[in-house]
């Protein structure tokens, strides 16, 4: 049986990683154009314009990937990629998951995918596609990307947004992969500023301590998965290297550079090296960033001097600038982060989770919706206490929201429903104080930065007189589904009228 189990396994793993079979960021953008997904616009000035064509297609239903090429005072071939994720179709496409699921059906598989996940190390190779071409020394120029000053108040012109940062711990030899902004100074420097408690931020915070330099990769183009991985908050000492490789079925070919010594990709469009001195510091910011806002001001930042750049021939840049929620950011991870955290509260013994969204209008992290059925008294303040406390949650969380089974939780409309009929204010809002927060929180004032509040809303119907409560008015699932797959093509087809003429 268990062997039988097992064969039924491989077989599934083999059909997951043939549907992911694409080598490259290039091969991904063949795959997603053939998908209908893709636009390419010509044309589009990296001053500001870039940017406010991807602020739209953030905000907009129907959101294709967009190549942008010929690019204002640039030659043809180098060009920009952004808004990769904003879509079930490309997202499904990129992590190798069924195309056809809703959003909580996408959240339970990601679920079992992680479950399921064993880490692959990389393989090393002695070269690869990123190597076509090699500048040092005077050859050094960033102002050669095309990078877009992408929001109208930024500091500077971004060459890193959907960027992997390559950093080695000085003790273990670790190595992780983070997405951090990333400004260009001027030819040879550009800034990095990284989060505090990142994990590239404790290394660098290690190197300095010691008075030594650290010594970083950054990659600037680079098949979307190995982002998303670089996006995930993985503990601390496991290389995101290891996760892609382990979630695509085949290791991540590595080339180790002279200078660094640091692994990077081999198929990578443009990878620039250098090193982070503790003595050296510029002015960095302000961005726009995920939170929608500038909730960080200019100030010094570690910088890196480059040393090398690495690039292919008519190299592609990845763009993944924050703009105001719901954005690219946030529509993905509200489907990993809903997974970890749905994990996280079953793990810590919280019965009949039926759900669980972190969703994308909070920038999934300060809204999360958790869905239960309730069993006990206090079920509903024991759900939402741990859920705004878990790791995938505890970081800059405003809003948890818990509700019952019968709630729709990726629906702003029915949880609001279920808010103002269900919570009562007096009863059941619970205030923590002190928690997790970071320099990007905009409702909290400087001289506060790195604490803040947040409010668990018990939005349940109560579970004392539960049986008792006012019954609701409309259909179950099951009954919409019924009236949408027996008139919903005559209803909500433009070429059919929504009222039939009695004669007809």
């Amino acid at each position: 049986m268990r062997r039988g189990g097992d064969r039924d396994r491989r077989v599934e793993e083999k059909e997951r990683n043939r549907t992911m079979e694409y080598a490259d960021l290039r091969d991904w953008i063949d795959r997603v154009d053939k998908m209908g997904e893709l636009r390419t616009l010509h044309g589009a000035h990296w001053d500001l314009e870039i940017g406010a064509i991807t602020d739209v297609a953030h905000h907009t239903e129907v959101s294709p990937a967009i190549l942008f090429d010929n690019i204002a005072g640039y030659p043809p071939g180098k060009r920009v990629l952004v808004n990769v994720l904003k879509s079930m179709g490309r997202l499904s496409f990129t992590l190798g998951m069924p195309g056809n699921l809703k959003k909580m059906e996408f959240v339970a598989a990601m679920r079992e995918r992680i479950h399921a996940h064993r880490p692959l190390p990389p393989v090393r190779v002695d070269s690869g596609p990123v190597m076509e071409k090699v500048r040092t020394g005077k050859d050094v120029n960033v102002f050669d990307l095309p990078a877009p000053k992408w929001h109208e108040l930024d500091g500077g012109r971004y060459v890193g947004t959907g960027c992997v940062v390559v950093t080695r711990d000085p003790d273990d030899g670790w190595v992780n992969l983070g997405t951090y902004r990333v400004m260009i100074q001027n030819e040879d420097t550009v800034g990095l500023y990284i989060s505090p408690g990142k994990h590239g931020r404790i290394h660098r915070e290690k190197y300095f301590s010691r008075g030594q330099p650290m010594k970083v990769a950054i990659s600037l183009g680079q098949d979307p998965l190995l982002f998303l991985g670089a996006c995930m908050e993985l503990p601390f000492g496991i290389s995101e290297y290891d996760w892609v490789g382990g979630w695509n079925g085949r290791p991540v070919e590595v080339i180790e550079t002279e200078f660094s010594g640091l692994p990077i990709p081999a198929r990578a469009e443009v990878v620039i090296e250098g090193e982070c001195r503790p003595d050296v510091l510029m002015n960095e910011g302000p961005f726009g960033e995920f939170t929608g806002y500038y909730a960080s001001a200019v100030r010094e930042e570690p910088v890196v001097k480059v040393r090398s750049i690495f690039h292919r021939r008519d190299p592609i840049l990845l763009g993944y600038p924050p703009t105001k929620p719901p954005s690219e950011s946030s529509f993905f991870f509200a489907f990993y982060r809903s997974a970890l955290l749905w994990d996280e509260l079953e793990g810590a013994g919280v019965p009949d989770v039926r759900g669980v969204w972190c969703h994308p209008a909070g920038a999934s992290r300060m809204l999360t919706i958790v869905a239960i059925r309730q069993r006990y008294a206090g079920h509903a303040r024991q759900a939402g206490l741990i859920a705004s406390q878990g790791h995938a949650n505890a970081y800059l969380g405003r809003f948890t929201v818990v509700v019952d089974e019968d709630i729709d939780i990726t629906d702003l409309q029915e949880l609001t429903w279920a808010i103002t009929t269900r919570c009562d204010p007096e009863t059941d809002l619970e205030i923590l104080r002190r928690c997790w927060s970071g320099p990007l929180d905009p409702i909290i004032p400087k001289e506060r930065k790195g604490f803040n509040s947040r409010v668990v809303l018990d939005a349940c119907r109560p579970y004392e007189w539960m049986k008792d409560f006012p019954a609701v008015v409309g259909l179950t699932p099951a009954q919409k589904e019924e009236v949408m797959r027996k008139w919903g093509a005559k209803i909500f087809d433009r070429g059919t009228p929504l009222i039939a003429r009695s004669n007809e």
